[in-house]
């Protein structure tokens, strides 16, 4: 198992999946070449779109739009100042937004909204950055704003060449389906995944896409979000990305180096910690947590165990 908690000499609870690390392999017992969905760790690398179309110049996008567009985030008052900023600068209008509604991920806002006695908006969905930014490829090239979430609309069959080549695959050979949001999202084995993060933030013709996620990590996730966390802790050296399935793929730009962790049973608590021992052994990161199970009293009844090659 992956991650083990013990609870006095008892196994209580585990959670089985994947280390894969760009220039080690497997850091994982588990090995796979299997396809899992890239979920919200495709935002990145859709958001090249933005450079290959020079949407950023002609829309004069600032890095906090750019962060907003590889962003799941919580739907804070930030993010939907970005986002409404995004629509003012493309003249788009919020119902060409197809990403549906659910409550924001900020606690926060949550509570703003329930005392304000008002219901979220597209906008406070965690993908409403992506989709800002699929429609501001499609204004631009004058392509049909109210199909740009389906397979074969042009910004998407666009977005597949441009995976295809980042991740070095051909989406084509694995399942794709629909993302939670409504648009295609694509599936390949981990290695590739990671493939593209390297292709992605080590090249500097896509810089401003990484040098916006390191100077505005909350806009790119938010408050306690484990991808903002790592980066807030990298020393300008790390960028992170969750996605939902159990995700989280990091990335060291100095060593050009880079690991993604897959979760079989999607917890995020369990993605947390194995996520965090991964960058302490590999000595990127020591960002602390608990690994003791206690009693409410904060008793010590037992320990957190995680196996890994390193």
């Amino acid at each position: 198992m992956l991650l083990t908690y013990i609870r006095d000499g008892l196994r209580e609870e585990e959670h089985d999946g994947y280390v894969y690390s760009f220039s080690k392999g497997f850091l994982s017992k588990n090995k796979t070449t299997e396809p899992f969905y890239l979920r919200s760790c495709a935002k990145p690398l859709q958001s090249v779109l933005l450079i290959i179309y020079n949407a950023i110049n002609k829309y004069n996008f600032t890095p906090e739009e750019i962060a907003l567009c590889c962003a799941s985030h919580t739907g804070d008052e930030e993010h939907l100042n970005v986002a409404n900023s995004i629509l003012k600068k493309t003249g788009l209008n919020i119902n060409n937004i197809k990403c549906g509604i659910h409550p924001p991920l900020s606690e926060k806002m949550r509570k703003k909204l329930e005392d304000m006695h008002q219901e979220p908006t597209v906008l406070h969905n965690n993908c409403s950055g992506k989709h800002l930014m699929f429609l501001s490829i499609t204004k631009l090239n004058n392509w049909d704003l109210n199909t740009y979430d389906e397979l074969t609309h042009p910004v998407q069959q666009e977005t597949a060449n441009l995976i295809n080549q980042l991740c070095e695959t051909d989406v084509k050979n694995y399942p794709i389906t629909a993302d939670g949001c409504g648009v295609p999202i694509f599936s390949m084995p981990l290695k590739n995944i990671v493939t593209g993060y390297i292709n992605l933030f080590t090249n500097p013709k896509y810089e401003q896409i990484k040098n916006a996620i390191l100077k505005f990590p909350k806009l790119a996730g938010g408050e306690n979000r484990l991808d903002t966390i790592v980066i807030e802790n990298g020393n300008n050296n790390l960028i992170a990305k969750v996605g939902a399935g159990g995700l989280c793929a990091v990335v060291n730009l100095k060593e050009k180096d880079a690991f993604i962790v897959k979760i079989n049973d999607c917890s995020e608590n369990a993605r947390k910690i194995v996520v965090y021992e991964t960058l302490k052994r590999l000595g990127w990161a020591d960002i602390p947590y608990d690994r003791t199970i206690k009693t409410l009293s904060g008793k010590g009844v037992g320990t957190i165990k995680t196996d890994l090659l390193i």
